[in-house]
């Protein structure tokens, strides 16, 4: 893929990206996510060239998740609830797991 392709399909300029091949500036937390949807890799990979699908099955500290998703969209309205809310809200989640392994 071309820098002017790139450039394209992220949404990102092209002389932005040509500052970070040359080693002049290094992409913002923002641009690191919609570099990994360009290319449809992990942050993890990306960052650290470590394979996360290579621990799938394992338990995880954190995700990495997209705000512009659905989860995204839960957890951004979830963390404007507060703790009473927040704990209703977990009951629900936890009956309807109960509901779906019976």
């Amino acid at each position: 893929m071309t820098q002017k392709e790139f450039a394209k399909e992220s949404g990102i300029q092209q002389s932005t990206i040509s500052e970070w091949k040359k080693n002049k500036t290094n992409p913002s937390s923002d641009k690191i996510l919609a570099i990994c949807k360009t290319l449809d890799v992990a942050p993890e990979w990306l960052l650290s060239g470590v394979d996360p699908a290579a621990s799938r099955g394992k338990n995880r500290e954190y995700y990495t998740v997209d705000v512009n998703t659905d989860t995204g969209l839960l957890i951004s309205e979830f963390n404007k609830l507060d703790r009473a809310q927040r704990d209703r809200i977990m009951g629900y989640v936890e009956a309807f797991v109960s509901m779906k392994e019976k």
